[in-house]
């Protein structure tokens, strides 16, 4: 009994763990299937274009070793200034060096450090996630005809895509089951590294990525390559990740409402704040299987709405 009493926190954890292996990996042939996924984005988190001309030289005073970006200030003075009563003109000509280096320190720093935004603000990276039923199948068929035609080089089709996938979910908030949202800020470095993770993250759950247009280059898997099985799924995940310049607060989504108010604000983005967006859905072809168990295990965050 006492060999029972020392073991059983061991036997307890080894349950939880083959409790979770089972969930993970027992149904191997729903998870393991054929799980088609499709995606349209661009950008590239480029900071707003600054002049292309030159900046203006430094001007050094003559026979003097002065500062300025364009307005040279003399630092070497007649020695009897020093001396004779020259104390409050020497004070304002080491004040005036002073700034002037501070601000060409300040200058440079900004032209060669990391760009936070346009505004001045932080760059927001967020992320919103629908779980829908699968009759849902006309959402599929928009994404795909999205994919096809849209013009994911330019800020304005890129746009274009947030707006007209946020619309296709909008239409339809019956077949809405599951939901979810995060937000990050940072700067434009660190934005950019996490937009990358989030959407690296969302295409390694496809088993094929069987429909893509990102930056315009428009990638499609035959027909006769897609593996798919007779079984119509049960749901279909849409995830939006975008990257803008400036903050938005999304709502933690409990129920349909915060979807909606989600969605909509992220639909919202205008061309001239939106610096990244993919949008990725699976399954993407038609009879692929998105089970019940699949978005259990591959979407842990999703939240019943």
């Amino acid at each position: 009994m006492k060999f029972l009493a020392k073991i059983k926190p061991f036997l307890k954890s080894l349950l939880v763990l083959g409790l979770v292996t089972v969930l993970a990996f027992g149904d191997a042939s729903s998870a393991l299937a054929a799980r088609t996924g499709g995606r349209i984005g661009g950008g590239g988190f480029r900071a707003p274009s600054r002049s292309l001309t030159s900046p203006a030289p430094r001007t050094y005073s003559p026979g003097g070793y002065g500062y300025g970006g364009g307005v040279g200030l003399p630092f070497i003075m007649p020695m009897p200034m020093f001396w004779v009563g020259g104390g409050g003109i020497l004070t304002l000509f080491v004040f005036l060096a002073v700034a002037n280096i501070l601000m060409q320190a300040g200058r440079s720093s900004t032209e060669e450090g990391d760009y936070i935004s346009a505004s001045g603000s932080t760059i927001s990276v967020t992320k919103v996630q629908v779980g829908l039923l699968a009759s849902a199948r006309y959402l599929q068929k928009e994404l795909n005809t999205i994919a096809q035609t849209a013009d994911t080089a330019s800020p304005q089709g890129q746009a274009e895509v947030l707006q007209e996938s946020t619309l296709a979910l909008l239409r339809h908030p019956e077949y809405w089951a599951y939901g979810a949202t995060e937000s990050q800020k940072a700067g434009l470095a660190s934005a950019e590294a996490k937009f990358n993770q989030w959407a690296l993250a969302e295409r390694s759950k496809f088993s094929l990525e069987s429909l893509s247009n990102v930056n315009n280059q428009l990638r499609q898997a035959s027909p006769g390559s897609l593996a798919t099985t007779e079984d119509s799924g049960e749901y279909i995940v849409v995830t939006i990740v975008v990257g803008v310049d400036g903050q938005i607060n999304l709502p933690v989504v409990n129920n349909s409402q915060d979807l909606r108010q989600a969605i909509s604000q992220i639909g919202s983005i205008g061309s001239d704040r939106l610096l990244g967006v993919e949008v990725l859905w699976t399954p993407q072809a038609d009879g692929d299987v998105l089970s019940k168990e699949d978005v259990l295990v591959q979407y842990p965050t999703l939240k019943i709405v």
